[in-house]
């Protein structure tokens, strides 16, 4: 099997031609027979591609070619297989969707993954979680706050829940940094002074500090469970070792599913039986038509 190599990128910057962009990025991305998913905006570019070392290697060499990508920031990671279908680039309002139009001007301070572990000794410091209540449950830095959200467009609600926390320093992070420059942004409009935010997210924190602060594993964009260590699930339908992961169909559950992308991409699975009922449920209800095949377990991995 040949290596795999998953590049992670964003940057927020000003793109007039959007159009034109996405054509030339996904003409390059088709013709290197890369699989991930980019999103394109005015403000931006965000996303994640898979390919050889040889080819992804070749896609950073053609974005940073780009004036407003030169000094873009990639983070790379180990696959066992292609963690994408296929190619695909969009365009849209938002390359991170926040619901609220943010002053990109003013971020938190960023933090380096060693600066960021020695605020844990600051008492006047405060560690808040940017992501959803799903990927706060699978891992999160030790006493940090989780707001209970299940989309990043909710994170400006919970503004009132840390009102109290105005005065303290506020350190923010999330898996790969996007999320933090947006929730920063906002929490600096809304009054906040002193906020902060860790450089590059959580992907880079732990391969510097594999074994400090951190607890648990790291959902990432492509459906892929990361911890600090090299640990691999068996798939639930095939067995086959893997650290591809999935939310359980029924949209009311954020457990997580084992899943091998070959089995993932082949049908949608349930963490209980009590989920799959639930889902079928609510397609009767709702009138929904369906052909897949569904399937359920009662194991799942915590």
């Amino acid at each position: 099997m040949k290596q795999t190599k998953v590049l992670l990128f964003y940057k927020f910057a000003d793109i007039k031609d959007t159009q034109e962009f996405k054509d030339k990025i996904l003409s390059f991305c088709i013709n290197l027979e890369l699989k991930g998913r980019i999103i394109i905006a005015k403000e931006g570019i965000n996303g994640s591609v898979s390919g050889t070392p040889i080819k992804v290697n070749s896609f950073k060499k053609y974005l940073t070619s780009f004036q407003e990508f030169k000094d873009i920031s990639f983070k790379e990671e180990d696959c066992l297989i292609h963690p994408f279908k296929r190619m695909v680039v969009k365009i849209k309002k938002e390359i991170i969707s926040f619901g609220e139009e943010v002053d990109m001007s003013q971020t938190g301070v960023y933090l380096s993954p060693k600066e960021f572990l020695e605020m844990y000794n600051d008492k006047e410091s405060i560690f808040l979680d940017a992501r959803n209540n799903y990927e706060s449950k699978a891992g999160k830095f030790k006493d940090s706050i989780t707001p209970n959200i299940s989309s990043f467009k909710q994170f400006k609600d919970i503004v009132p829940e840390i009102e109290e926390y105005k005065d303290k320093k506020i350190v923010m992070y999330c898996t790969g940094g996007i999320r933090c420059e947006k929730a920063s942004s906002f929490l600096k409009q809304k009054g906040f002074e002193k906020v902060y935010q860790l450089k590059d997210g959580i992907l880079n924190f732990i391969k510097e500090f594999p074994d400090k602060a951190w607890e648990g594993k790291c959902f990432v964009f492509d459906k892929r469970l990361l911890s600090s260590g090299s640990d691999l699930f068996p798939c639930m339908i095939c067995r086959e070792k893997t650290d591809f992961h999935d939310i359980c169909t029924n949209k009311t559950c954020t457990n997580l599913i084992p899943l091998c992308p070959s089995c993932y991409y082949s049908r949608r699975e349930f963490c209980s039986s009590s989920c799959a009922q639930e889902h079928q449920k609510h397609i009767l209800k709702n009138g929904i038509k369906s052909s897949s095949s569904f399937q359920w377990k009662d194991k799942i991995v915590n």
